[in-house]
């Protein structure tokens, strides 16, 4: 298994939106129905938009079997560093426990670093056990709180 890493297009939404929904947390807030509700064709519009968004899908053997989004961050603070924002990940669950995730994350930091970035910055739901070791196994640390207020 080769696996491809290139942009979403849109005939991927479905097999995107469809990995967001496949677990406990995104069965309550996605909606995989077909067809896709205006609410992602809208915000796929918005991310081709943005220079400084990047979403990924990744292919193995034609299928979808991970995505990602990359927000690249300007910021003053840091002495003007850039960051990049890791969201939505997820892999596909015919592909998981084949080491994708880790290939996924390796290829985002490297995107950083192109892109001189300081940091490479992620936020994942603290239930969610498993990703977290993942992502502490990788080098990330929980170094900030994250808060949220919905809106």
């Amino acid at each position: 298994m080769q696996p491809v890493f290139r942009r979403a297009e849109a005939r991927d939404l479905t097999a995107i939106i469809a990995m967001l929904a496949d677990d406990v947390l995104g069965a309550s807030r996605e909606d995989p129905s077909l067809p896709l509700n205006n609410a992602y064709l809208d915000a796929f519009a918005a991310i081709e938009r943005d220079e400084n968004q990047f979403l990924l899908v990744v292919e193995c053997d034609g299928e979808i079997a991970g995505c990602l989004q990359l927000s690249f961050i300007p910021g003053l603070s840091r002495l003007g560093m850039w960051r990049g924002q890791v969201e939505s990940v997820r892999i596909a669950a015919a592909f998981r426990g084949q080491g994708l995730g880790e290939k996924m994350l390796q290829w985002v930091i490297a995107a950083c670093r192109e892109k001189g970035c300081g940091l490479v910055q992620l936020h994942t739901d603290v239930t969610r056990y498993d990703a977290i070791r993942f992502y502490e196994k990788l080098g990330f640390k929980a170094s900030h709180a994250g808060m949220k207020l919905a809106l």
